[in-house]
Formats: C-alpha cells, structure tokens, sequence
C-alpha cells in the first residue's frame, strides 16, 4: 500500500510516500520539502502547496495520505496560517480522489519509535533504519511526515487483522 504522509506548513511542508508492506516493513519511496520563500504571499504558498501535493499524487498514486491533526497554538495567526496550508494540502487530495486521514504528532512518533516525545533525531534514525536509507537523505521537516505515513499503514494493517477499527478519512 503506498501511502504520502504530510507534515503541513506554509513555508516547509514535509512529505513522505512509502509502500508499506504486509507484516509492517517499509520501503520509502520518496521524502523532502515543498518550499515557498518568506517574500511569497500567503495565497501563492498555497496554490505552491496545493499543486506540489498534486504532482506527487501524480507520480506516486498513493492509496491514503495521512496528515498532522490539527492544534491549538498559542499564536491565533500562527494557528490560522497552518490551518490554511492544511486546507490547501486536504482540498488537493479529495481532488485527486486521496483519502485523507490525520493523526496526533504523538501518535505517529510512537508508532515509529515507539515513545510519544521522540524527537526529529529518533524519528529519522528509525525510519531511515526501516527505509534503508541513510539518515543523511531524509531533511528534518520529512521526518515527521514520514512517520505520519507509518503511524497509518500500521493502523491499516491492524484493522485489516481485526485488532483495531478501521480508521475513518477527515
């Protein structure tokens, strides 16, 4: 099952496409950063965000996309800024017909490295274990996305053994 994982943002949005396999092995496929400079209107960064998450869809034809829930900040422009850029990432799946589900950072670190406060270095370091990659290949703003990406194809693979429900797409 390939699967694109999204950690959103306006500047730095970072993805990862794995095929996860039965039994829970992974291969990545693909992980880096869509970017948008600083000097950008907010309204251009998102069409950027919308038509880069497009164009992986396109070559990776992913089954489910799995993104970062949103969160409550303490910075009300911080928080609208990034539920901008969500909208921007979710709209472009349901027009390429890509489930959207969305997990707790917590939940897709602990599905990774197993403990809920891991940071970026764990992350990284697990999944470039999994992946077979060197750690070096995966830019820290993917890390998260890629774990987003295996937080869900292990649910999947869960609820297809009947251990947990199935998840339901936002």
């Amino acid at each position: 099952m390939i699967i694109i994982g999204i950690d959103t943002a306006i500047r730095k949005t970072g993805y990862g496409v794995i095929d996860m396999r039965t039994g829970g092995s992974i291969q990545i496929l693909d992980c880096g950063l869509i970017r948008n400079a600083p000097s950008l209107p907010h309204s251009e960064c998102l069409r950027r965000l919308a038509g880069g998450i497009r164009e992986l869809v396109s070559s990776f034809k992913p089954e489910a996309a799995a993104i970062e829930s949103a969160f409550v900040s303490r910075n009300v422009k911080t928080a609208m800024i990034l539920s901008l850029a969500r909208g921007a990432v979710i709209t472009a799946l349901a027009e390429c017909s890509v489930p959207a589900f969305e997990y707790s950072p917590k939940s897709a670190k602990r599905a990774a490295t197993g403990l809920g406060e891991a940071d970026k270095s764990q992350v990284a370091a697990i999944m470039a274990n999994l992946g077979g990659l060197d750690i070096s290949q995966i830019p820290d703003d993917a890390t998260d996305a890629l774990a987003l990406a295996y937080c869900h194809g292990n649910l999947i693979l869960r609820a297809g053994n009947g251990i947990v429900k199935q998840p339901q797409p936002i």
